[in-house]
């Protein structure tokens, strides 16, 4: 009712960097009101080391940490009568499997072996990496290595990034094909190092802002003698695609780059709609993710500044883009304009359109062709693996579907 001033329960909260989100114990279905009369259980999660786990508060008691550690703790479900529960723990190397114990996380017990066959594949490691932007701005990100990782030799790396990613640490990935981006640990499987750098963004200039973290994190791990300063690579989807896109017309730093369902003209995306929805796309950029805080007529000089078909002249990054024609999200033409735009001015470039497919690719099909492509594309320009044959002679009409042209270009 506000009738009363708030009172802060957790307290613990900034001292430890520490976020809290309470927890449903309710054992029927539907939402729960909070008792303050009984214990409750919140899920934490420390901003710094980026841990997970369960805490517990008492009425008129300080809160208590149950269970934490580096994982991604979730429960699945209470004991309709009793002191027990189920719940899954994860991180970059365990499945999630089922576990069970009492309500305090005590005399816990695995369940489930689901996953026995991932002790025959490599897979590697996830590390929090730090570094200084050229702002002076402390930064991170999460940086994957394979598994038998040599520190003494750079290794080909792909950079894919997404506002912010730190908090999925310990998530555990699994090796399937993807709906549209980079597979973490197929990548370290493949020898691949994997960077994925938080951004931090600035009103009306979403592009320098992007830029200003991922290269100066991707110069970092050059100078560390992590990453081949000759053989990284760019990908992101979305958001994350049009930010690949600016970055390649701003910088020769990156081999290859292989942006999805990106907006490459801010003006002509704000005179849109959002296909599956409708509505307009105008505050996306006037007060949305994109950033810009004012209206083209206002700000026409930002639009085009961060605009990447404005600055195709500069490209000398090869490019594979890729944006599906039901998209509902990004209009697939973004993707034909920027593509035109680098085939008129000579620039290495290949346009993947799957038919009917969405904003992530829905069928397991595409999405299968999608990582074939996108793998051969990466392994050509950072491995020196042969060009197959699409990239070199691209799909008509009336070969698509009928000849893929997978085959490796050998002569």
């Amino acid at each position: 009712s506000g009738k009363k001033a708030s009172r802060n329960l957790t307290k613990i909260g900034r001292e430890t960097n520490t976020q809290f989100k309470f927890v449903n114990q309710s054992r029927t279905e539907g939402k729960s009101a909070v008792d303050m009369t009984r214990p409750m259980m919140f899920l934490s999660f420390n901003r710094g080391n980026k841990e997970n786990g369960y805490y517990t508060l008492r009425p008129g008691q300080a809160i208590q940490k149950l269970v934490e550690g580096p994982y991604i703790y979730a429960i699945a479900g209470f004991a309709r009568k009793g002191d027990r529960l189920i719940y899954t723990r994860e991180n970059f190397n365990e499945f999630r499997d089922l576990w069970t114990s009492n309500e305090r996380f005590g005399d816990s017990l695995k369940l489930t072996n689901a996953n026995p066959q991932q002790a025959d594949y490599k897979w590697g490691s996830v590390e929090l990496f730090k570094w200084t932007d050229f702002n002076g701005n402390e930064c991170e990100g999460l940086l994957h290595f394979p598994e038998d990782y040599d520190p003494s030799k750079p290794y080909p790396t792909i950079v894919y990034f997404y506002e912010v990613q730190t908090f999925l640490k310990y998530r555990y990935n699994t090796p399937s094909p993807s709906r549209s981006i980079i597979n973490p640990v197929y990548c370290t499987s493949n020898d691949y190092i994997v960077f994925i750098p938080d951004i931090k963004y600035r009103d009306g200039f979403p592009a320098k802002s992007c830029y200003d973290v991922v290269v100066s994190g991707t110069m970092a791990l050059i100078d560390r003698g992590i990453a081949d300063k000759n053989r990284i690579g760019l990908q992101g989807q979305s958001w994350g695609g049009y930010q690949t896109a600016h970055l390649v017309t701003q910088t020769d730093l990156y081999a290859c780059s292989a942006p999805g369902a990106a907006v490459t003209n801010m003006i002509s995306a704000y005179g849109g709609i959002r296909y599956e929805s409708g509505f307009s796309r105008a505050s996306q950029y006037e007060t949305g993710q994109s950033r810009i805080g004012a209206t083209p007529w206002q700000r026409r000089d930002l639009y085009i500044e961060n605009s990447p078909v404005f600055f195709a002249d500069r490209v000398k990054t090869p490019q594979l883009l890729r944006h599906d024609d039901n998209d509902g999200a990004v209009p697939w033409t973004q993707s034909i304009e920027y593509y035109i735009a680098l085939r008129r001015l000579g620039k290495p470039v290949w346009l993947l359109n799957y038919n009917g497919e969405p904003h992530n690719l829905a069928s397991r099909a595409a999405s299968m062709d999608w990582d074939k492509r996108m793998y051969q594309f990466f392994d050509h320009y950072l491995k020196g693996a042969p060009m197959p044959r699409w990239m070199k002679e691209g799909i008509s009409v009336t070969e698509k579907g009928i000849d893929q042209k997978y085959e490796l270009v050998t002569e």
